[in-house]
């Protein structure tokens, strides 16, 4: 038993990253494959029965999931962020939520056919939007700054409030028909509130000050946050039930806030083990959905999703918005996209038995419904978000954008031939008399430092494809592409060669913290500009089926450096020291070329073959 109770973990987590990895190659919302392959597994094929597999571990197991995905959302919020927006955020928190969990209640209760106690329980459960696709869709949509922030900020704070409006409902309804008195279930409930925050806001204060005093190594800081975070969780969950989700949330943003010098790293293992729980979790309670639960959608179920997706979600934000500032523009794109996901289903799952518990059949529709939601609003917002937001004038259009750290000669020149082939590129470099030639030249610059917290802010990465180091400091790009890596993704930042002046007894930096090397030939920062400043030209060329690639080396001058090619659509394809790319008809390709004069360089370092 134990032997085939492994085999289906195992089967879990290859159905998530699987399914994970799918949605990544087919640019697909992963939530959708995520729950078609649990639903596969579990009622069509039979193969997954969480409920029989796990018995009674599996509720604790999937509360202590969403609470570690809580914290990690909590720690990609800083109250730097929030300034531009926190009016918005604000009020969405504040009067939005109070807002939607109103219009959600009538719309469950009339739509949905719900009693009026699961109604008002259910809508509670919907305030929730779920940072876990919130913010894959802000990275497939590469929104401007402020909506993408207040979309952000909103999925991650309304998990809990969500949570908690459940839990205010489900007290209510326990005294009621529990018989326990409404003072006492107010009383607990506000207790359970304030020792949340309390206990998210010193245990986080508490982490920070250890950290700072070095009381923790290095090696034990990402075990001993995630044992403090299950600690947390429990310890609030035990005065008032899922008062734990406002306690992890608060721990998370006051770490993320403390200035701890290693917070990075943590965040960066939390993110995978995110990934991993999300993907595990949402295949888990996709497969414990009973057939006949899925059978039983009927046209009731569609007038619901429709009523959130089309009145209760827009009008919420137009109320709660008023007065803030905000443009009709962002209004209505964030009216619009509100993606259900984990959270939302994992809470269901917890609430649905225990009003069936308590004598309400109807809340057996609890997760069966939210399932629905989720599809729903994956599915149309995901597909619609990039559409939306560039008719709204609130996303990056065009192919992705080049950030080029380190002005130069050559760096500049560079920056202008990407200009040229409509390729949004941005010269970065905290030296102001560096940036004043791609300045005269009408190029986009970043004065200051690229990886300072007020770059983060205003560089928008998000309109960045690829990244490329071209300072003359070999261990600055070096970092630069070791901390952006884990953002634009690590096969898209490169950084420039060490050169021809460096020696054999050079002690080269460890290939795992360094960017791919730029070009062929490896050439170096102050070769590239002195070839740059003798004449050395950037040059385009586009293949046909005439002019192939074939032709295209055979015509080229000894020495040149081929840069990239870029395919109609868009993707651009380095040229590295592992290797040239290879081009096909329709593609441009780059290079650094000697003037059309001029003979062969000499002097200049080659490998015998056109780079």
């Amino acid at each position: 038993m134990e032997e085939y109770l492994v085999i289906k973990v195992a089967l879990i987590f290859v159905l998530g990253l699987g399914s994970q990895w799918l949605a990544w190659r087919l640019q697909l919302p992963a939530i959708v494959l995520l729950a078609l392959a649990g639903v596969m597994a579990g009622p069509v094929l039979g193969i997954l029965n969480p409920v029989e597999d796990f018995g009674p571990l599996l509720q604790p197991g999937v509360a202590i999931a969403v609470a570690i995905i809580l914290f990690e959302g909590g720690l990609t919020l800083h109250f730097r962020e929030l300034r531009s927006v926190s009016t918005a955020v604000h009020r969405l928190v504040f009067v939005g939520a109070p807002i939607g969990w109103i219009l959600g209640s009538f719309a469950a209760h009339y739509a949905a056919g719900l009693s009026w106690p699961v109604a008002i329980l259910f809508a509670g459960i919907l305030v929730v939007t779920g940072p876990t696709v919130i913010l894959p869709l802000l990275r497939q949509a590469r929104l401007a700054s402020r909506p993408a922030a207040v979309l952000k900020w909103e999925g991650i704070i309304n998990d809990p409030v969500g949570a908690l409006l459940a839990v205010l409902a489900f007290e209510v309804v326990s005294v009621i028909y529990g018989g326990d008195t409404l003072l006492t279930a107010s009383a607990t409930m506000i207790a359970g509130l304030a020792l949340a925050t309390i206990l998210g806001l010193g245990l986080g204060r508490l982490i920070a000050s250890a950290f700072y005093r070095g009381l923790v190594p290095e090696y034990l800081k990402a075990p001993t946050i995630l044992c403090a975070v299950l600690a947390c969780f429990e310890c609030a969950n035990l005065v008032q039930k899922e008062t734990g989700l406002l306690a992890v949330t608060v721990l998370g943003i006051t770490l993320a806030n403390s200035q701890v010098a290693s917070i990075d790293e943590v965040r960066r293992f939390k993110e995978n083990l995110t990934i991993l729980l999300v993907s595990a979790v949402f295949v888990v309670l996709s497969a414990s959905l009973p057939r006949d639960v899925i059978l039983s959608a009927d046209w009731r179920m569609a007038v619901f999703v429709g009523a959130i997706l089309f009145i209760v979600r827009p009008l919420t934000i137009w109320l709660s918005t008023i007065g803030t500032g905000m443009s009709w523009q962002e209004r209505t794109l964030i009216g619009w996209i509100a993606p259900r996901g984990i959270v939302a289903v994992a809470i269901a799952g917890i609430f649905g038995p225990a009003l069936v518990d308590m004598g309400f059949e109807d809340g057996a529709m609890l997760v069966p419904l939210t399932f629905a939601i989720v599809f729903a609003t994956v599915i149309a917002h995901g597909f619609s978000i990039g559409w939306l937001s560039r008719r709204l004038g609130l996303s990056a259009t065009g192919k992705p954008g080049v950030l080029l750290v380190g002005a130069s000669p050559w760096s500049t020149g560079l920056a202008t031939a990407l200009k040229d082939l409509e390729i949004p590129a941005t010269v970065v470099d905290s030296n102001w008399h560096r940036l004043r030639e791609a300045r005269l030249a009408g190029l986009p610059t970043y004065y200051g430092q690229v990886l300072s917290e007020a770059a983060e802010f205003h560089l928008e990465m998000n309109n960045f494809g690829y990244v490329l180091a071209l300072t003359e400091n070999e261990s600055y790009n070096a970092l630069v592409c070791s901390q952006l890596a884990p953002e634009i993704g690590r096969h898209r930042v490169y950084q420039i060669g060490l050169g021809a002046d460096d020696d054999e007894d050079h002690k080269d930096l460890a290939h795992t913290i360094r960017g791919r090397t730029l070009l062929r030939s490896g050439t170096g920062y102050h070769e590239l500009v002195q070839l740059r400043r003798s004449g050395w030209v950037f040059q385009k060329t586009r293949l046909t089926g005439e002019y192939d690639f074939v032709r295209y080396i055979a015509d080229r001058p000894d020495g040149t450096e081929m840069l990239f090619n870029v395919s109609p659509s868009g993707e651009m394809t380095f040229s590295t020291d592992k290797g040239r790319p290879t081009a096909k008809a329709g593609d441009t390709i780059l290079s650094f070329s000697p003037p059309p004069a001029e003979k062969p360089n000499s002097k200049r370092r080659s490998n015998g073959s056109v780079a």
